[in-house]
């Protein structure tokens, strides 16, 4: 079973991920792209991420925002180590801030 980070350590690893925050016990960002062609491209590659590692986001599109929501479910829904290894991808993926 996954286990949760407890709080120093979210507030830790945030120092290495510009722009996430914990909201709602999630690691959470929202990426604004330059069109909905290249936000729909950015998720095809994080979902190609997410796919290999077998841990899937919460996320929506609307037009050229992306918000993204990381939790792990085996976990009560909290923060693990596999979501902060999701969003150092995502963060490596993302061309825009």
């Amino acid at each position: 079973m996954a286990i949760p980070l407890n709080p120093a350590e979210i507030e830790q690893v945030l120092r290495g991920l510009p722009g996430w925050a914990w909201e709602g016990n999630a690691l959470a960002k929202s990426f604004k792209l330059g069109s909905f062609r290249e936000a729909f491209s950015f998720m095809t590659h994080v979902a190609f991420e997410a796919e290999a590692m077998d841990h899937h986001p919460d996320w929506t599109n609307v037009y050229r925002r992306v918000t993204v929501r990381l939790t792990t479910h085996e976990a009560g829904s909290k923060v693990t180590a596999q979501d902060v290894e999701l969003a150092r991808k995502i963060q490596q993926i993302s061309w825009v801030d």
